[in-house]
């Protein structure tokens, strides 16, 4: 069922372009039935909307996939939760009190190899990346190949923020080294496993692991980025620089059936699915984080499970009840640039979608890159 009458639904997505976004598309499945909705516009110059259930990239939304593909290996009996990665992954150096479930927590300390802003307000560069000092190295070299290997041996080559365990930060190396661990456990490479485990038994048709191919199917919404004064189609984009944690293609409606299946218990064990939503503080308010999502409390004192993700003028919602029965799922595109203007809207954006459907809550501040 498929409902046409949800005028502040409409309204919202209007907004959402009034404030700066070139175009989005939102799906929301809840007790109403299932409401889709598009505004704006899917290029610039153009006169056509975004697709309904257009391919995007969904940044970090990807961590929550890469979460649950090694919550499945761990319900085969591959490893544990608790196992020290640096048994599996011996040729790192790695500390040794680093648990796989230290990095789907994002409580390994290693450095982020996309950069660290620091207490201080100093910050540490790592790769190139689309915002901040590095936003026009990123621009001219977007098509470059990075391998997991080196982005690993890169954040190893820094200090760490803290000793394993000992605190909580976001940090992509952690799920680029998950990738390594799949694909040493099993021989196979993370695509296979993804593909086995999470896309074909969801049937997730729309979703791709592009790796280091800067294709992105059709239909889909471009993508821009600004620099001094000139605009820059950046749809098509090499995504290795965020491998693991925030390289995926997908659409709405694939997102949906995702986040829903997986917190109605189809993906994983019960004991395994509570794992993952339990939630480990996050410093932020009304924010914890779980393995590979965020779980976020409403002001009236319910749960929203999420992951929201940004990759250079594609951005992406993910939001759910814990029982997988009401969900929000969304693609915006627009045009970025290395201050992330389009920041602020983003956030605001959040937080309008979350009221209409789920009563108010704190939304996830995804990093800017991932």
């Amino acid at each position: 069922m498929t409902n046409t009458d949800r005028p502040a639904l409409r309204k919202a997505i209007d907004d959402i372009v009034d404030a700066g976004f070139l175009g989005v598309s939102l799906r929301v499945n809840d007790e109403h039935g299932e409401w889709v909705g598009v505004a704006g516009l899917a290029e610039l110059g153009g006169t056509t909307p975004p697709p309904a259930n257009g391919h995007h990239r969904i940044g970090s939304n990807t961590k929550t996939f890469t979460a649950a593909l090694v919550l499945a290996l761990v319900a085969e009996g591959r490893f544990g939760l608790d196992d020290p990665v640096a048994t599996h992954l011996p040729d790192f150096g790695l500390d040794e009190r680093i648990t796989v479930r230290m990095l789907l927590r994002h409580t390994s300390g290693l450095f982020n190899f996309t950069g660290e802003v620091h207490e201080d307000g100093s910050v540490t560069l790592g790769i190139p990346i689309p915002y901040g000092a590095t936003g026009p190295d990123w621009l001219d070299d977007r098509l470059k190949t990075y391998a997991p290997v080196d982005l690993v041996r890169l954040a190893l080559s820094k200090p760490p923020r803290f000793e394993p365990g000992a605190g909580w930060s976001y940090s992509n190396t952690n799920y680029v080294l998950a990738r390594l661990l799949i694909e040493k456990i099993t021989g196979r490479a993370y695509a296979e496993e993804m593909r086995r485990l999470i896309l074909e038994p969801l049937a997730l048709t729309g979703t791709v692991v592009p790796d280091a191919s800067p294709e992105l199917p059709e239909p889909y919404a471009h993508a821009y980025y600004r620099h001094d004064d000139t605009t820059v189609d950046v749809t098509r984009q090499n995504p290795s620089w965020i491998s693991t944690g925030g390289d995926l293609i997908s659409t709405t409606r694939d997102l949906h059936t995702f986040i829903s299946a997986l917190l109605a218990g189809t993906l994983l064990p019960a004991p395994l699915l509570a794992e993952m939503c339990t939630p480990h503080p996050t410093g932020i308010p009304n924010m914890a984080y779980g393995l590979g999502l965020f779980v976020l409390t409403t002001p009236g004192g319910g749960t929203v499970i999420c992951h929201n993700g940004a990759v250079v003028g594609h951005a992406a919602l993910m939001y759910s009840t814990p029982d997988g029965t009401r969900t929000l799922t969304a693609a915006l595109n627009c045009v970025d640039d290395a201050t992330l203007s389009i920041g602020a809207a983003f956030q605001q954006a959040q937080d309008r979608l979350l009221e209409e459907v789920f009563g108010g809550v704190r939304s996830d501040p995804a990093p800017a890159a991932g």
